[in-house]
Parts: structure tokens; sequence; C-alpha cells
């Protein structure tokens, strides 16, 4: 187990819960933040041209990297893009400098990617030694794994490429929303590939990169790939709700942008957690329906009754 981590983007979903998971082991944690520190264990940074002082990270055994703005934000306008762009690379970046300058003494540096890095791919198996994409979030995620490898030589750099987190304020906020209206159903065809994972074991699979001191690319992924329709069709059993009204890829397409709906809706990848598996990781929610049943509580019979 870790003594010190330090975490970058602890706001968010991911980082809230590991911040969460390793304070509650008895790990020492530093996290840095956009505004004034308000305690000892919180650093201020990025919010001048200022660089990371490195000895923010003395000591550490792990850096933690989750920056980045939401992909769930529509449309991907061209000032969005550059903002999903500027939040990825400019703290990896900024990171990657301070490890970089602590030479032989730099802790691991464990860095946010995503399994858009592999764009869709049909019919194909996609494995950590797959090749990159072709799309938007293929490209940034490489130039975001690009900039965590520039930690240097004497870094071990793991680049997490987590698929989309079966959770209420993830994957599943707007598909919550319409199967509760009772308008779910297909997205496209609904047999395209969708790549998932729970928020326990994207937190256990971090640590477990961490303490086994895994490097190079890392799928955090379920080990039991799941169609668009097994998503949401779990999540409308679980909810008591139909799942019947077809969404076709055209007609989101107007509303989400071309980007952002091919990249997230009909991208097809059935992307494999095989580094997790070959390092003796343990799946508590191995498959989809185990995740949304663990992250959304069932539909009370009283409350279906009133229409609610």
């Amino acid at each position: 187990m870790p003594r010190r981590v330090v975490v970058a983007g602890a706001s968010g979903l991911i980082g809230s819960t590991l911040v969460e998971s390793l304070r509650a082991d008895g790990v020492a944690v530093t996290t840095l933040v956009r505004r004034p520190a308000r305690s000892a264990d919180e650093v201020e940074w990025l919010t001048d041209a200022a660089p990371l002082d490195p000895a923010v990270l003395e000591g550490a055994d792990a850096v933690v990297g989750l920056n980045g703005a939401s992909i769930g934000r529509f449309p991907w306008t061209s000032s969005y893009k550059h903002t999903l762009v500027w939040s990825r690379i400019t703290p990896t970046q900024t990171l990657a400098r301070a490890v970089r300058e602590l030479g032989t003494d730099a802790p691991a540096f464990v860095s946010a990617s995503a399994v858009g890095y592999y764009g869709s791919a049909p019919g194909r198996i996609l494995t950590e030694e797959s090749p990159r994409g072709d799309t938007f979030l293929a490209d940034l995620c490489g130039e975001w794994e690009e900039a965590a490898r520039s930690a240097g030589p004497h870094a071990r750099v793991a680049l997490l490429r987590t698929a989309p987190i079966v959770h209420p304020k993830a994957v599943l906020a707007p598909l919550m929303v319409l199967t509760k209206l009772g308008v779910s159903g297909p997205i496209g065809r609904g047999t395209q590939i969708w790549p998932w994972i729970s928020l326990d074991d994207e937190i256990a699979a971090i640590r477990h990169i961490i303490a086994r001191e895994i490097e190079g690319p890392v799928n955090l992924t379920g080990p039991t790939p799941a169609h668009a329709n097994d998503l949401g069709f779990a999540l409308a059993v679980r909810l008591n709700r139909p799942f019947l009204l077809p969404a076709p890829i055209w007609a989101i397409r107007p509303v989400l942008g071309a980007d952002a709906t091919d990249a997230l809706l009909a991208t097809d990848a059935d992307a494999r957690p095989n580094v997790l598996e070959s390092s003796g990781f343990d799946f508590r929610h191995p498959t989809v329906e185990e995740a949304v049943a663990a992250a959304v509580p069932a539909a009370e019979p009283a409350t279906l009754a009133l229409g609610g």
C-alpha cells in the first residue's frame, strides 16, 4: 500500500472517490486544486502561468492525474473541443514536467486516458497493444498520453484507458432520464459493443496499478463485453421501465453533433482488460448487469404505482 499519493482532478467523480478510498485506508493524500488551498493537504495550481513546484510531489509514491472537462457536454463545438484538449493536455504536461524534474526520485505517474483511444473498430478485439483510432477523441487520447510520457526516463508511467463509468453521475445520467420517462430503447442498431466499467472497479483498478507497479497503457474496462442494448435494457429492468423506442443515429447527430455521436454512441469498441487480468486483478462487477445493479437502486413498486 502506498504511503502518500498526490491526486490532481480530485473534485470529479473518479478523483473524489479515489481520494476517499485511499484516506479510508490511512494513505496520506495531497490534492491539487484550482483555487486557494483551504487545508494543509491541498496545493493550489494552474491558477496562473507558474509551473508546479516539484517539491509538492517529492516523497510521494504516486501522482494520479485525472483532469479533463466532461465529454458528456454537448454539442462539441470548436470552442468546447478546445476546452476538452486544454483541460487534459495542460495539466498533464504540468504534472509531467514536475515529475521529470525529480529525476531518479520521481514518483510513479498514473495518468488518465480513455478507451476512446481506439476509436470504433467493429469486429475486432482491442487490447493495450491495438493501434490508435482516427477520430477526434482518439487523437486527443494520443496527445494526452504523449504528454504523460514526457515525465522522463526515471518515472514509471501508467496510462488509464478508462471506459465510460456505469454510474448515475456518468454514462447513466442521460440514459436514466430517458428510461424514467419511458422513452428509452436501442440507440442506433443497438448491437454495437460499448466498453464499460463500474466505479468500484475503476477505483480498485487504479489502486491495483499503483500497488503492483504496473506501467504503460492499461484498459480499465469490464471483463465481459456488452452491447449498447445490454446496458440500456439492464437499466430499464432495474427501473421497471420499457425499453422499446429506437433512437436512430441520424436523428441524434444534429442534436449532439457528429463527433460526439460517433465517438460516444455509435462507436463499436470491444476493449478488453488484458493487463489488469494478467496481473491478477479481481473484478467486483464482471458484467454490465451487475454494474448497473450496484449503481442504481431498484425502483419500488409504490413509486411506480404513482407514475414516479
